[in-house]
């Protein structure tokens, strides 16, 4: 007896040698070896163009070598709790939840540690509204993802900026993407702020206008519309994994920045297969203008947009965001691979 169980431990050290052997020659170290699946979620959106396109291509799982479980959200809270619950890995999503989550969980949730996307958001009115300045939005409904998201932020903040408190002056209802272009086809909207491909939805299928593209709030246009967040506990046991993670994410957005025509094509193709439809032509090439691809977390902004969601009372009164916000962004790892490239570093404030 006693030599046959010898003989199983003997078999077992054995495979587990050449799985070790195996997974080096693949050049996956043991300490990712932890993790044979990573969750990743995203949205639907223009504004997410690296996990639609990069699951067309194959470019995270051929990198990472693991099975990846893609999620798709509708609008940031509801994301980050779910990557609070442990139920996501790594996220793309928007600045102000991923600030929102991280200050609440006292720097412990998550870490930002890329960009994906600036840009691509704006508020659009019906073709026959007669909006001249902000002041003829008073006593209106203008409708915004999700409470407390990147854009939810935007539009209160620049209701405020022009001296309308919302819920008195101005009525903001936070509902999603769908149900907004569903209200808006309604005529039951005066307005809403949306990231794309909303803004074309509404444009297309709702027969709206652009009043307001949010780049025009910004000097040079430039603002995080999405960033890269990975769970902090996930982090800390796979940071190789997260380094493969990230090359491919710099293999996608240079991929994309150099064939625009195709990630069109490629981003329809995939759209469809989510919410079933898919937009023209001429549309998605000006909804892909307005957004700026990028693995640059563009963290002055982002500070900017966290400092607002922190007057507006979706962050604790007491943040200091002076010097930053110390330990959410990290992007060490990101810059080990641009130095590889030889690509300038990216900032953490």
């Amino acid at each position: 007896m006693k030599s046959i169980v010898k003989k199983i431990a003997m078999q077992l050290t054995a495979a587990r040698t050449v799985v070790l052997v195996m997974s080096l020659l693949s050049g996956v170290t043991a300490s990712a070896m932890g993790a044979d699946k990573v969750r990743i979620g995203h949205f639907p959106n223009i504004t997410h163009l690296q996990p639609i396109i990069g699951q067309s291509l194959g470019t995270f799982e051929t990198r990472m070598g693991v099975a990846i479980d893609w999620k798709t959200f509708n609008a940031g809270p509801s994301e980050m709790e779910a990557l609070i619950a442990g139920q996501l890995d790594i996220a793309f999503v928007g600045p102000n939840p991923a600030v929102n989550a991280f200050l609440r969980s006292k720097g412990k949730a998550l870490r930002i540690i890329a960009g994906s996307a600036g840009g691509g958001a704006a508020l659009v009115v019906p073709k026959d509204a007669h909006v001249v300045s902000a002041r003829d939005f008073k006593g209106k409904r203008i409708a915004s993802p999700e409470l407390g998201n990147t854009q939810d932020v935007a539009l209160r903040h620049w209701l405020k900026s022009n001296g309308l408190t919302p819920g008195r002056d101005v009525h903001v209802i936070p509902i999603k993407n769908p149900d907004i272009l569903m209200l808006f086809q309604q005529k039951k909207l005066d307005g809403a702020w949306v990231p794309e491909p909303w803004v074309s939805r509404l444009l297309l299928d709702g027969g709206g206008k652009v009043q307001l593209d949010e780049r025009q709030l910004w000097p040079d246009g430039k603002f995080p519309t999405t960033v890269v967040v990975v769970r902090t506990e996930f982090y800390k046991k796979n940071r190789e994994l997260v380094k493969r993670f990230l090359e491919a994410h710099l293999e996608v957005t240079e991929w994309i920045q150099k064939r625009p025509a195709e990630a069109q094509k490629r981003f329809n193709e995939q759209l469809t297969r989510i919410v079933t439809k898919p937009m023209p032509a001429g549309l998605l090439a000006e909804a892909f203008a307005r957004v700026t691809v990028t693995y640059d977390p563009l963290a002055g902004p982002l500070l900017t947009s966290a400092g607002r969601a922190r007057d507006l009372g979706y962050l604790p009164r007491n943040t200091d965001l002076s010097g930053g916000i110390k330990g959410l962004i990290d992007v060490s790892l990101l810059n080990e691979i641009l130095k590889k490239k030889s690509l300038p570093p990216v900032r953490e404030k």
